[in-house]
C-alpha cells in the first residue's frame, strides 16, 4: 500500500469514528503510521481527502457490480443485478456515503466528482450501448447521458432507505422494484 493509500484508509477509519469536524490531521496520521509532513505531501487538508474517498468507493462499488452482473446475464437481469449491487455497497457503506457527501459539498473538490465517476459511467454506458445493438431498450437512448441519469437515481434511491429515511429489508426490497420497474418503463425495455 502506498503513502497516499495509507493515508485515505487511514482517513476513512478516523472519520467514522470521530466525524469530519472532529477529526485533526494529527489523528490521521497517527494511524497512518506516518509524519505530520507526509500527509501535506499528498494533500494540502483534511477536505482535500474527499475526491480520494469517493475514489475508493466508486472502486469498491465496481467491484460489487462486475461481482454482481453477469456479463452473459440478458440486459434485464444486468439491470436488476446492477440496483441490487448499488443497495447492498450502499447498505454496507452507509457512513462512509454519508462522510463523502458531507465532506465534499463543504469543500471546493464538489467538482471532482464527475471525474471520479467516469469509469463507472463508462461501464454502464457499455452495456447500455449493447442493449440498445440487441434490441432489449429503445433505439433513442442516449447511452452516455442514460447511464449518468441511472447511477444518479439507483444510488438516490439507495440512500433514501440507507442514509435518510430507514433501513428495513422490506422498504429497501420495495425500493428496489420501484425502481427496477421505473427503469424498466423509461428505457422501454422488452
Amino acid at each position: 500500500m502506498t503513502k497516499k493509500e495509507q493515508i485515505v484508509h487511514a482517513a476513512i477509519q478516523v472519520f467514522r469514528e470521530q466525524g469530519i469536524d472532529k477529526t485533526k490531521i494529527s489523528d490521521i496520521v497517527k494511524v497512518a503510521g506516518i509524519a505530520q509532513g507526509t500527509f501535506y505531501l499528498y494533500f494540502p487538508s483534511k477536505l482535500a481527502l474527499m475526491p480520494a474517498i469517493a475514489e475508493v468507493m466508486v472502486e469498491k462499488t465496481m467491484t460489487m457490480v462486475k461481482e454482481k452482473v453477469g456479463d452473459d446475464d440478458v440486459f434485464p437481469k444486468q439491470l436488476e443485478h446492477f440496483v441490487d449491487a448499488i443497495f447492498l455497497v450502499n447498505e454496507e457503506y452507509r457512513e462512509i456515503q454519508a462522510l463523502i457527501y458531507s465532506g465534499l459539498a463543504a469543500s471546493e473538490h464538489i467538482k471532482e466528482w464527475e471525474a471520479v465517476y467516469e469509469p463507472f459511467y463508462k461501464w454502464l454506458s457499455e452495456k447500455l450501448a449493447s442493449a440498445r445493438e440487441e434490441g432489449w431498450i429503445r433505439q433513442t437512448v442516449q447511452p452516455k447521458q442514460t447511464a449518468k441519469l441511472i447511477i444518479g437515481l439507483v444510488e438516490s434511491a439507495a440512500e433514501q432507505i440507507y442514509l435518510y429515511d430507514t433501513n428495513t429489508e422490506e422498504e429497501a426490497r420495495i425500493q428496489k422494484a420501484q425502481v427496477n420497474e421505473f427503469l424498466a418503463y423509461a428505457l422501454s425495455m422488452r
